[in-house]
């Protein structure tokens, strides 16, 4: 039985992106639509698909390729906009796409430099409209352990439940035992709590434990009560939660 609620969405679902989206290459607005489609390649979240009618044609470079899956054929095309090249970043789905696929562009997000949904930076990939992401102020008392040493503890934690993901305790950053921290340049995004401003490794004696704990300065509005507080990957590390040991997530998962 799994320790969190699973996505619900199969694989090719697709829905209507009732939302405003861009993207930008290159200073230059590469597509703007109201009439996205939501399509589940992988259960956890969706991709957009495009109309063709929406993408500016004069970015689009057809590399003379296609490829077939089971939303049939699409031609492979790169990227050039503002001096930039990104190329294979594009399929255009044509005439035996599915009715509502049909004549839409899939871009690689990470191809683009930035996505909007309405006027608000999206990272990583579009949000899921059937997940929730809730952070939520407790009095539940939380000790973070890696081989034996306490990292942290507290008694006022923030926990962050994310469809799809083991839930994450966000403690306060002066309840972190601050002389096992080393701090790391990784950096990550995320499409609900934005870009994290810090990361850090643990260090136990000669052990050396790489990026073990994140903290985001400045989340997304939604995500506000993690400001400053700092979370640790459930997947590698110890944590005791009313006295209470959790399981190590078997699979490692996102910030």
């Amino acid at each position: 039985m799994p320790e969190h609620p699973g996505p619900i969405v199969p694989v090719d679902h697709v829905e209507p992106a009732p939302r405003r989206v861009r993207a930008v290459l290159g200073g230059r607005t590469v597509l703007d639509t109201g009439a996205a489609r939501y399509v589940w390649e992988w259960p956890h979240y969706p991709q957009y698909y495009v109309p063709l009618a929406d993408v500016d044609p004069a970015v689009l470079v057809d590399e003379g390729t296609t490829e077939t899956s089971s939303r049939g054929t699409a031609r492979r095309h790169g990227l050039r906009a503002g001096g930039v090249s990104r190329p294979g970043a594009a399929l255009v789905h044509g005439a035996d796409a599915p009715g509502i696929l049909r004549d839409t562009v899939r871009f690689e997000w990470s191809a683009l430099d930035a996505w909007f949904e309405e006027d608000e930076e999206v990272f990583v990939h579009p949000r899921n409209p059937y997940a929730r992401v809730d952070a939520l102020r407790s009095t539940r008392h939380v000790r973070i352990e890696l081989d034996g040493v306490v990292l942290a503890e507290s008694s006022s934690p923030v926990m962050v439940f994310e469809t799809g993901l083991p839930p994450r305790s966000y403690l306060p950053r002066t309840a972190v035992d601050l002389t096992h921290l080393v701090p790391s340049p990784t950096r990550t995004a995320c499409p609900y709590k934005g870009r994290t401003s810090a990361y850090w490794s643990v260090a136990i004696g000669d052990a050396v434990h790489p990026d073990v704990a994140w903290s985001y300065d400045f989340p997304t509005r939604e995500l506000l009560p993690i400001a400053g507080m700092v979370a640790f990957y459930d997947e590698k590390v110890d944590v005791v939660v009313d006295g209470q040991r959790r399981p190590r997530p078997r699979t490692h998962f996102s910030d």
